[in-house]
């Protein structure tokens, strides 16, 4: 008597398990530098729009010049922050027609400027626990700030 299974299926090889992704370097400056200048990037987007409208190139241009070059956010970055910020009601986007070409001219809303209050404020908070962190490094602990811990 000859025993069958009865699934006769031929058996299928497993899958070779994923190769997992190399996490961020956290070794690298670059990985740092890039980390800090996309949230400046925000931060600087708002500042630049809370002066005035301006189309695109002229929001990367003012961040440019108000950073000192520090920071000169890319299209790659300008416009998908200025398409959140839109999409959040932080900013408006009005097209106008500028020698033949249009261009979109990015306005800051009600939002958008207590947004940019908001980030003022925790912009400070993190400057002055950086300024802290500098001191204990330095060797000076007794001229570390007040703040608890490293940020409030």
């Amino acid at each position: 008597m000859s025993r069958t299974s009865p699934s006769a299926t031929p058996s299928v090889p497993p899958s070779p398990a994923p190769v997992p992704k190399p996490g961020p370097d956290f070794l690298s400056r670059a990985y740092w530098n890039g980390t800090i200048k996309m949230s400046l990037s925000k931060f600087f987007i708002l500042c630049v729009l809370h002066q005035r409208p301006m189309h695109g190139y002229d929001v990367a241009r003012a961040v440019e010049a108000t950073t000192n070059g520090c920071c000169s956010p890319a299209e790659g970055t300008i416009y998908p922050v200025l398409r959140e910020f839109e999409e959040g009601g932080y900013v408006t986007a009005a097209s106008e027609v500028v020698s033949g070409r249009e261009r979109k001219v990015y306005t800051l809303t009600d939002k958008g400027r207590a947004a940019f209050k908001v980030a003022v404020e925790a912009w400070m908070d993190v400057t002055r626990c950086l300024v802290d962190a500098e001191k204990m490094i330095a060797g000076a602990p007794d001229k570390v700030g007040s703040t608890p811990g490293c940020c409030p």
